[in-house]
């Protein structure tokens, strides 16, 4: 394998490249979404803001969003550029 991505503190549940293969974006037990760089493993952001498991993300096809789905009953979407949900 080329590299392991540490930075959860919970169960992996799932990862996912964005459309240009450039970042990837897992989604863990720890209510958290994380950002990385694909190129280097660098942890670029970690999402906040569930109350519950993150169960799964995906990108936009365009890359500028990211969707992510919690047993909180709730999705939220966010820029890939801040932290931040988004604005729609």
């Amino acid at each position: 394998f080329l590299r392991a991505l540490h930075g959860h503190d919970d169960v992996v549940r799932s990862a996912v490249f964005s459309p240009d293969g450039a970042l990837v974006i897992t989604a863990s037990y720890d209510k958290t979404a994380v950002l990385w760089s694909a190129g280097t493993g660098e942890r670029l952001r970690k999402l906040f803001g569930h109350d519950g498991w993150v169960v799964s993300a995906a990108f936009s096809l365009d890359g500028a969003l990211v969707l992510t789905a919690s047993r909180d009953e709730t999705a939220k979407l966010w820029s890939v550029e801040t932290d931040e949900t988004a604005k729609l």
